[in-house]
């Protein structure tokens, strides 16, 4: 008799059991437990990925929010083989062009972003992914540095070729970098394909290094190993602002500019985990990043300003910086 008694009681227990692991173990919609990561791809810097990532976790301290960066191109890359298999849930920042050739990899976000409130040239037919940031890129000086060495202050592209520069002068990678490839762009449609090709690799003799992030000439210029910098306007201004001594130039053909997006992977929107982060991501982490850090225009009826920001940047002539194949193109020709 006491023994039939344990061997129920045993049985209840580990039914019992068996039933708490199952609830712990619960799925959302899309097939993920609930305490699973939610995971995020980003191409930002460091500085803005910590913010980002820091705001998250204060505002969703039960959930195992994780971010991983990647080079513009090696996101892009990635995001293309994974597809909606990827373990990403959501894109912090990837250049625009790319989301087209994502195509349905990303979710249409019109039940989580309220399209109206951007300015109009930056809202995509689609609805796969929302505006993060508008991008100049300029040329930073350290004329101090130069001075000291006797050297003028270079006044446009092509006095960037003369001999006394060489090893001076710190470029992204147009292949790795999305602010590498805008200034490539940006000449491509001043001067021809030929002669822009032509011009990058009379500039190569002159490059200390042709950087893997759109960040690397900042590195360099901070560091003193360059002078000269083919880099972000937020960027320099936000160094200006902490005592950096250097200076924001635009040449002739105006700033070449692109713009971010975030978005979301297919399926995802189930999660309401992830679309709860994703909604408070959109709406309040977005502008305060602008307010901080990327004050260029993405909205209707915002503004922002920051300290030792060009108050009007000249626009150069960006013809194409959304297509895709275009770029593939001018990256595959790229050789440097």
């Amino acid at each position: 008799m006491k023994r039939n008694l344990l061997r129920i009681v045993t049985l209840v227990m580990a039914a019992s059991l068996f039933a708490a692991l199952l609830t712990s173990c619960k799925s959302n919609d899309n097939g993920s437990k609930k305490d699973d990561p939610i995971i995020i791809y980003s191409s930002a810097e460091d500085y803005r990925n910590e913010f980002v990532l820091n705001m998250l976790k204060e505002k969703f301290p039960d959930y195992d929010i994780r971010l991983e960066y990647y080079t513009t191109g090696n996101l892009a890359a990635k995001l293309k083989a994974e597809g909606k298999d990827t373990e990403c849930d959501f894109i912090l920042e990837l250049e625009a062009s790319y989301y087209e050739k994502l195509g349905d990899t990303v979710c249409q976000l019109d039940d989580i972003v309220d399209f109206s409130v951007y300015t109009e040239d930056l809202v995509p037919e689609s609805h796969r992914y929302a505006p993060w940031i508008r991008m100049s890129g300029c040329i930073i000086i350290n004329r101090k540095g130069l001075e000291d060495r006797k050297l003028p202050i270079p006044e446009s592209y092509d006095d960037l070729l003369k001999p006394e520069y060489k090893d001076m002068i710190s470029m992204p990678n147009p292949k790795a970098s999305g602010t590498g490839y805008i200034f490539l762009l940006n000449l491509v449609n001043e001067r021809g394909e030929d002669a822009a090709f032509e011009y990058f690799d009379k500039l190569a003799d002159n490059v200390l290094q042709f950087t893997d992030s759109g960040s690397g000439p900042m590195q360099a210029l901070i560091s003193g190993e360059a002078m000269i910098g083919l880099g972000m306007t937020f960027q320099a201004a936000q160094e200006i602002t902490k005592g950096a001594e250097i200076e924001i130039h635009f040449f002739e053909e105006g700033a070449p500019y692109t713009t971010y997006a975030s978005g979301m992977i297919e399926g995802r929107q189930n999660d309401e985990r992830v679309k709860e982060v994703f909604d408070y991501f959109v709406k309040e982490v977005t502008p305060l990043d602008k307010q901080l850090y990327a004050p260029e225009p993405i909205y209707k009826d915002r503004t922002f300003e920051m300290e030792n920001f060009p108050a009007d940047i000249p626009y150069g002539n960006m013809t194409g910086v959304f297509d895709l194949d275009l770029k593939e193109k001018l990256q595959d020709k790229w050789n440097h």
